[in-house]
């Protein structure tokens, strides 16, 4: 017959000594307490290591600390994972190292990850520093030490209120893109099981797509003629009217290249690591562009970038030099540089070219992926003639005409 051993007592554990050697006082169950000469009394648990018959020893921790109540909840939570055939030590490490990854796991450190990730796609330099600008703004000050399986739709809602009350609604757009790309990572990382922002796209209104202040082609001449008599560098003049005749982006045109530029054929091509679409765009050059490129010479032909800024030399010119020269010029809310392009686009079009060769001077990427899969033209033959014209169109329109409608001829204004 089993032995049945008394269950231990409050007041025995706190008046039990030891004085020679340390003594062990039973609970039962496994349970023990080790009193020692110094005073100290530890609980253990013993039992045999599942799948064996091995005996080992769990130490649970110190009394008055861990108290008797508390020592017999760990022995019945141990005796449950037994039963399992589940060895409660090594139960207790793996939800340790699971914590100590999770407290690890922060939103900044797997954002930092996915990163590294996104870099390696071959996205432009500026659209990189972008990306990590608005998390450092708008997300890491409130969420960045949190751990990543604790963001739950409420806090990402929260978080981006402020911006949503700021009417700040294509920022709260691109932000929370950026989340969700990470939140995404998380997942597909095994960190967590769900994207817990996927949805949150919902409690914040669409917002409606603005197009960029422009001017419609009739307009371009009175545009022209304000470029000629404002009172800006004439190296800001030069850089206005190269985006206007290569109809390319503002950060494109201003970090032009010299050593971009073929002379010979004519031709400007832009690399890839710099291009929206991700890959080389070569641009036929007008006489007119051409004529652009043979004022800077004098300026920084000797440099790296066509248009050097003028701070420092070794770099290119902002792209926002241009935006801020047609402000002053009076076109705030009228005309920005990136509408430019539209001006272009409008004429094009009026005048009857084929629209997926006026596509491809604006470096478009087609919206329609078969298409796209199969399109690989670059029209640049077309694109020759579709880029002589428009020179001569900005040209007459800088003599105060304007090249009519579909005809191809000329009308005075």
């Amino acid at each position: 017959m089993a032995i049945k051993t008394a269950p231990l007592t409050a007041t025995q554990i706190k008046n039990a000594k030891a004085t020679g050697k340390e003594i062990t006082l039973t609970d039962g169950g496994g349970l023990i307490l080790l009193v020692k000469p110094s005073g100290v009394k530890t609980w253990q648990f013993r039992y045999y290591k599942p799948g064996t018959t091995k005996r080992t020893t769990w130490t649970l921790g110190n009394y008055p600390e861990l108290s008797l109540a508390d020592a017999r909840e760990r022995r019945a939570q141990s005796k449950a994972l037994l039963v399992r055939n589940i060895d409660p030590q090594q139960h207790q490490q793996q939800k340790r190292e699971a914590e100590k990854l999770r407290q690890g796991n922060t939103f900044q450190k797997v954002a930092a990850d996915w990163y590294e990730m996104k870099k390696s796609q071959n996205l432009a330099p500026n659209t990189i520093k972008d990306i990590w600008r608005s998390l450092e703004k708008y997300v890491f000050p409130d969420i960045g030490i949190t751990p990543i399986n604790e963001l739950t739709a409420r806090k990402f809602v929260t978080l981006l209120d402020p911006i949503k009350a700021r009417g700040n609604l294509e920022t709260l757009k691109r932000v929370l893109q950026r989340i969700n790309e990470v939140m995404d990572f998380a997942a597909n990382s095994g960190l967590i099981e769900v994207n817990t922002a996927i949805n949150v796209r919902k409690a914040f209104p669409t917002p409606t797509k603005k197009h960029m202040p422009t001017i419609r082609p009739e307009q371009l001449p009175e545009l022209m003629s304000t470029l000629s008599r404002a009172s800006i560098e004439r190296q800001t003049r030069l850089l206005i009217e190269w985006q206007l005749l290569t109809v390319t982006r503002p950060v494109e045109a201003a970090e032009t290249r010299w050593e971009e530029i073929d002379l010979i054929a004519n031709t400007w091509t832009i690399p890839a690591g710099r291009m929206k679409m991700r890959r080389d765009h070569v641009i036929p050059l007008s006489a007119q562009a051409l004529s652009v490129l043979d004022a800077m010479k004098p300026i920084s032909a000797h440099r790296d970038y066509v248009f050097p800024s003028f701070k420092d030399p070794k770099l290119p010119m902002n792209s926002q030099s241009a935006n801020a020269a047609l402000r002053r010029m009076g076109y705030q809310g009228v005309l920005v540089s990136h509408g430019l392009r539209a001006i272009f686009s409008t004429a094009a079009n009026e005048e009857g070219f084929e629209p997926d060769v006026i596509e491809a001077a604006l470096a478009h990427v087609d919206t329609n992926e078969v298409r796209r899969a199969y399109n690989r033209s670059n029209y640049l033959k077309k694109r020759i003639v579709l880029m002589r014209w428009w020179g001569e169109f900005v040209e007459a329109a800088a003599t105060g005409v304007s090249i009519a409608n579909g005809t191809r001829g000329i009308r005075a204004v």
